[in-house]
């Protein structure tokens, strides 16, 4: 079993950027496909990034694609989100997850909040 922290969020002008870290106990994060998810306001918690447990193959979706970049240190047990470009509608909070594959994530992180102000 994992155990997952996320740090990292906080208050940032549209624009700007942030990098979202979850550092993962209890067993490696090479172990896993490990995903980031947002949950806006009033929304649904919906799918951001995912690095196999390879870590060569990530995936993105459409609405971060270009703007955002998942990666991890095994060393550290770590992975990242960095996040450029933000706008207002990044707003949310970011939960890492970590599962066998995708789209199964079995254990959650208690997540960081981002707001992107105008």
């Amino acid at each position: 079993q994992v155990q997952l922290v996320e740090s990292g969020g906080g208050l940032v002008q549209a624009g700007g950027s942030l990098r979202l870290s979850c550092a993962a106990s209890g067993r490696t994060v090479s172990d896993y496909t490990m995903g980031w998810f947002r949950q806006a306001p009033g929304k649904e918690r919906l799918f951001v990034a995912r690095i196999s447990g390879s870590g060569g193959v990530t995936y993105y979706a459409d609405s971060v694609k270009g703007r955002f970049t998942i990666s991890r240190d095994t060393a550290k047990n770590t992975v990242y989100l960095q996040m450029y470009s933000l706008n207002p509608e990044d707003t949310a909070d970011y939960y890492c997850a970590a599962g066998l594959r995708h789209p199964f994530y079995d254990f959650w992180g208690q997540g960081t909040h981002v707001t992107v102000s105008s």
